[in-house]
């Protein structure tokens, strides 16, 4: 197998024109008014004939400056995830940052590690979408100064920019348009709360809208838990029952993109058809929504322009800015289609 050739160093290009590396750096930081034409013209020469480029790695670091931003998320299985990813990288691009990604695996205890592992690269800044597990590492990365912008989920201690969806909004929207189609029997199914702003946000939403609504609507969370679809089965079987007694219609509206998929598996192994046996709003539109079913509707996050907006206040932060910390909450677009039509 041909290997590849080596890749030519500053050494190189020094040995190449007669010069020392010193002058070779000068040249390479456009300092060449302190060389003569002759020694500027022999450097040239050098690199082009050697291809020599040099590492922007390498010069952001003698600046001071990495230019890397580092993002660490919860889940990269999760659609949210994915697609605020994308959001942030786009950012970060467009102002000549390069975005680097710690994927915890829902793992909480790996928090830590991922800030640290990430930390050794000498990134600017942080962008964080994790459990808060280990406020340790988190209080401690801001007190070395570097900067922290929260993305959908609020740590105790931390006093930092945050962005998310407006979660009370969110619920609001899917359980009325719920309601406005005659669901009266609400189910929300969320991943275990397990101090999880978001979650506890939306849980503590879903039961004001119940409360609010008095007898006529009637309504219960239910955690689900990945390995624990039998028990997913039982509370959406309870529900219809509980429906069935005061002659209404259950509906579902479920946390997340992943738990969509938890709960479109239970309808089919129950034989039962969404929109007609049981109704469904899920938060998080993706790109399968359309298609399962007579097609899930959905409570759409702007994703995008919340990675957006997490990476262009960290690159504030980076470069000076010490504004009090901001919070920006942005609403949800209700998507509908045929799981909540009866």
């Amino acid at each position: 197998m041909t290997q590849s050739p080596a890749r030519s160093t500053i050494a190189d290009v020094a040995r190449h024109a007669g010069v020392s590396k010193a002058t070779v750096s000068r040249f390479l930081n456009h300092r060449d008014t302190l060389l003569s034409p002759g020694i500027a013209g022999r450097v040239e020469a050098a690199i082009a004939d050697l291809g020599y480029t040099p590492s922007p790695m390498a010069q952001a670091l003698k600046r001071g400056r990495s230019r890397l931003i580092g993002l660490v998320v919860a889940d990269i299985t999760n659609p949210y995830s994915v697609a605020v990813l994308r959001g942030a990288e786009q950012a970060c691009r467009e102002a000549g940052y390069l975005l680097m990604l710690f994927n915890l695996g829902n793992e909480g205890e790996r928090e830590s590690a991922g800030i640290h592992a990430l930390s050794s690269y000498r990134v600017e800044g942080f962008i964080l979408n994790t459990m808060g597990h280990d406020a340790g590492a988190l209080l401690e990365t801001a007190r070395q100064g570097k900067p922290i912008v929260l993305v959908d989920r609020l740590h105790q201690g931390l006093d930092v920019d945050f962005v998310s969806l407006d979660n009370r909004q969110a619920i609001y929207l899917g359980a009325r348009h719920l309601v406005d189609a005659a669901y009266r029997e609400l189910l929300l199914v969320t991943e275990p709360l397990g101090g999880v702003s978001s979650r506890l946000e939306r849980a503590r939403a879903f039961d004001a809208f119940v409360r609010e609504h008095g007898g006529a609507v009637s309504g219960q969370c239910f955690e689900s838990q990945a390995q624990g679809q039998d028990a997913l089965v039982a509370a959406l079987q309870a529900a219809r029952a509980r429906a069935q007694a005061r002659s209404a219609m259950p509906a579902v509206i479920s946390n997340n993109a992943v738990v969509t998929l938890r709960i479109v598996a239970a309808v089919a192994g129950l034989g039962w058809r969404l929109g007609r046996d049981i109704g469904l709003v899920g938060i998080d539109d993706t790109e399968w929504a359309p298609y399962v079913g007579p097609g899930i509707s959905t409570i759409s996050q702007p994703t995008d322009e919340l990675g957006r907006m997490a990476a262009q206040c960290l690159m504030q932060r980076v470069a000076g800015s010490n504004v009090p910390a901001r919070k920006a909450l942005l609403p949800g677009t209700l998507v509908a289609r045929g799981s909540s039509r009866q």
